[in-house]
């Protein structure tokens, strides 16, 4: 009798143990789905838009991840307006949709996203202060940001002057003061240093990262493959509206290294160059061969392979592949 009521008792608890793995597993399954959806700022799903005959975006899709900034690179023409239009409601997709936040846009989604399109139409006349005071006006921002935005673009010594005064680097670092006014989450920049000196560029190079820093999101268009390679975390490389990648940048440049050798007989050193199959290609410039490798092809193991062959290099130089030659390439495939 007792041994009947114990292997009862222990029916039930294996089934209440059981009950409670399911919940457990449920509760996990559920949260895990909120924390990736949290994590995910921007889902494209095949966005499609054509102009006549000219197909700007070719069935676009990618995901946008918090706190990252995403470049979107891409020569003239390629879709990079024509997406961040998309993404802004400003140009209706043929087919397919985004979503921000896990959700169909809105407008109470829109205002947690800022964005900087064009050169904002500012009143000449006013200082940066009262320009601000107008598009806070219009969104129903507190006065009391303008000038935390002002510090963050470090314009606030230059609050009380005339926009007219400006440079064009000053002008630009005003407009995405605007686009930060209403603390939003997500920042979206199209060519934020087109038409700056190198100087401006830099600027505008270092408050982009500054601001990142601050928890925002950023989305930035641009044809500047240096601007791109030090200020993204990820990219997305268009071409006639056709996605060639969309990934990590690092990962974009973390393929292959770039060699530089050279040896006292070059022909004996280019015949044996392509005998190695960690080569992947040679290109001769100046007298030296500039190597394509494979990055389990360490230089010590390059100068290794040659020297077994004959061949004692004069030069051995490596540098990390550009995000201009990965870029390149990818256009000429």
């Amino acid at each position: 009798m007792f041994f009947e009521a114990a292997k009862v008792q222990l029916i039930v608890l294996d089934a209440g143990f059981f009950t409670i793995i399911v919940i457990i597993f449920s509760f996990l399954r559920q949260h895990y789905k909120e924390i990736i959806l949290q994590n995910e700022i921007l889902e494209i799903r095949n966005l499609s838009k054509s102009y006549g005959r000219l197909k700007a975006l070719n069935s676009l899709s990618l995901t946008v991840k918090k706190g990252s900034v995403f470049g979107i690179l891409g020569p003239n023409g390629s879709g990079k307006t024509t997406t961040l239009g998309i993404l802004l409601d400003i140009i209706k997709p043929d087919s397919g949709e985004h979503l921000w936040f896990g959700q169909k846009p809105d407008s109470a989604l829109r205002k947690r996203i800022g964005a900087l399109l064009e050169q904002p139409l500012f009143y000449p006349y006013m200082t940066a202060v009262d320009n601000l005071k107008i598009i806070a006006d219009i969104r129903g921002v507190h006065y009391g940001e303008i000038d935390k935005v002002l510090e963050m673009v470090h314009l606030s010594e230059r609050k009380l002057y005339k926009y007219s005064s400006y440079s064009l680097g000053m002008k630009q670092r005003l407009a995405i003061a605007a686009a930060m006014l209403g603390n939003p989450e997500v920042l979206i920049l199209d060519e934020p240093t087109n038409g700056l000196d190198p100087k401006g560029i830099a600027d505008i190079r270092n408050l982009i990262l500054e601001v990142a820093q601050h928890g925002f999101t950023i989305i930035l268009a641009s044809h500047m493959l240096d601007e791109v390679e030090k200020v993204c975390t990820h990219v997305l490389v268009l071409e006639k509206g056709e996605k060639r990648y969309a990934g990590p940048v690092n990962e974009a440049l973390g393929g292959s290294l770039i060699v530089e050798v050279a040896a006292r007989d070059q022909e004996q050193l280019q015949k044996t160059l392509r005998q190695i199959p960690e080569v992947k290609s040679v290109t001769r410039q100046n007298g030296i061969f500039v190597l394509d490798v494979h990055d389990d092809l360490s230089p010590e193991l390059l100068n290794k392979k040659l020297a077994e062959q004959g061949v004692y290099l004069t030069h051995l130089v490596v540098r990390n592949k550009s995000l201009e030659k990965y870029f390149l390439e990818l256009l000429s495939e």
